[in-house]
């Protein structure tokens, strides 16, 4: 027999990674579930086949309806769009089952307590979870500023405890929540994106108006400073250098406490960057046909699973994230992983010229991604996992079998060698392909030097000593 869900989470309008999800997920979570959706008020939908399958109600009448249903959902991120999720979760007397998106809720506290006037309330609550030192960093935001230091201090606890049990997206995330929260029941859920069809890089930059010639870098999903952009644009300075037909588009919804056009002004990119704004749908798969490579860099982490980089993948694009927090989680031969440190923009740097004269290693990380999120990435999966814990937490016994899904497209996989390097030596690469092995020590050593000129590097900086080291020497 299907379970019945009341499921909580913003939809589309709302300009929200989560609503993507919750759209492609319910679906499959059909299957195992007869769901009604609880929206912020008087929201309505603008996929028009979300009230054809689901029932659609306004928050506002839950408190009438809530007896009838076996399970809660509850689906937690770090913005703004969550505000009456919260609410109702902490209003749910334990009942509820959280779905945490983010790890750390900070900066959607942020802008609860400080929008509504309640100030105080926020410093008095810093203090208390995380004593003078959460304080001070209390009184800093409060005067405008948005520390790092935010990341230290997630303010996730009183959702989790107001939780019956929590689901999260990946090892990284349950442990940071056993940690802190021991007694708690947590379970994983994989990930899940639809595979795309792949579409013809030539085709897609013809209906943008690309240029068919140049090596196009895309960043896509949210604009703000956790996204590494500062860091990015200065390596693609330099490489746009050695590669004058080249160009690095911003595809995303700009933090507004955060001016990337300014930055981009800065570094004298104005013809070289395109910052096009929120995309959703074809226009959006073809940016990322269009692409050569992809940057999804993010440091500090706020624990969350990047569906956005799944989506990366799925296409078959080669793609650098930073070696941090579920990153780690993947696969070394699916993706480049770049250390977070001071040598951060030069090894983007080689890694992007690498990528620019050897088409055969960006080959080979294509279809690497594409088959590891064709074989880890499917709905159905992510949507039995929901049915086993779900299941699991309320007491039933799970008797719905998975769906069967179509066989996985031929896709060979490009054995691609990966060379390990000690994990103890923080100052030298984890990972490296083995097509860097195909590079003769000198022309090694003539690039490193070539982007240590371009940077006024000495031979004896660390930093350029670390590039050398990483790259084999």
């Amino acid at each position: 027999m299907k379970l019945k869900l009341a499921y909580f989470s913003p939809v589309n309008p709302v300009q929200s990674g989560i609503s993507d999800y919750s759209e492609e997920l319910l679906p499959a979570l059909a299957r195992y579930a007869d769901i009604d959706l609880y929206l912020e008020n008087d929201l309505k939908p603008s996929n028009p086949a979300l009230a054809r399958q689901f029932g659609v109600y306004s928050a506002r009448q839950f408190g009438k309806l809530k007896r009838g249903y076996d399970a809660q959902l509850f689906h937690m991120g770090n913005s703004a769009a969550h505000a009456y999720i919260y609410r109702e979760l902490l209003n749910s007397q334990g009942r509820g089952i959280l779905v945490l998106h983010d790890f750390v809720l900070h900066h959607f506290l942020i802008g609860e307590y400080l929008n509504h006037g309640r100030a105080q309330e926020y410093i008095r609550l810093m203090a208390k979870n995380y004593g003078a030192a959460g304080e001070t960093t209390a009184r800093e935001v409060i005067k405008g500023k948005l520390p790092e230091a935010l990341f230290r201090y997630p303010l996730c606890d009183e959702a989790i405890e107001a939780a019956q049990a929590v689901l999260v997206h990946s090892q990284y995330a349950k442990k940071l929540i056993e940690a802190r929260h021991p007694g708690k029941k947590v379970g994983v859920a994989r990930m899940g994106v639809p595979l795309p069809p792949l579409i013809d890089k030539t085709a897609a930059r013809q209906r943008l108006g690309l240029p068919l010639n140049e090596f196009i870098l895309t960043s896509l999903g949210h604009l703000n400073p956790y996204k590494r952009l500062d860091s990015a644009l200065w390596a693609f300075k330099a490489f746009s250098r050695e590669f004058p037909a080249s160009r690095y588009i911003l595809v995303g919804s700009p933090s507004p406490n955060y001016d990337v056009r300014a930055m981009v002004r800065a570094l004298g990119l104005e013809s070289r960057v395109e910052i096009v704004g929120y995309t959703s749908g074809e226009k959006y798969a073809d940016y990322l046909a269009a692409s050569d490579v992809c940057v999804n860099l993010r440091y500090p982490t706020a624990g969350e699973t990047s569906a956005s980089l799944l989506r990366i993948m799925g296409a078959g694009r080669p793609v650098l994230v930073s070696r941090t927090g579920t990153f780690e989680e993947l696969p070394d031969d699916t993706c480049i992983k770049v250390d977070v440190d001071d040598a951060e923009e030069e090894l983007l740097l080689e890694y992007l010229r690498l990528l620019a004269k050897r088409p055969d290693l960006a080959e080979s990380l294509d279809q690497n991604a594409r088959r590891y999120v064709a074989e880890h990435g499917r709905l159905e999966d992510a949507a039995h996992d929901y049915y086993l814990f779900l299941c699991q937490v309320i007491g039933k016994i799970a008797e719905i079998q998975p769906a069967k899904t179509d066989p996985i497209e031929n896709i060979e996989p490009i054995q691609t060698e990966i060379i390990n390097q000690s994990k103890e030596s923080a100052s030298t690469l984890s990972t490296q392909h083995s097509a860097l092995e195909s590079f003769e020590p000198e022309t090694l050593l003539e690039e490193v030097a070539q982007a240590a000129a371009e940077l006024g590097m000495s031979p004896d900086d660390p930093a350029l000593v670390k590039v050398a080291r990483a790259l084999g020497k």
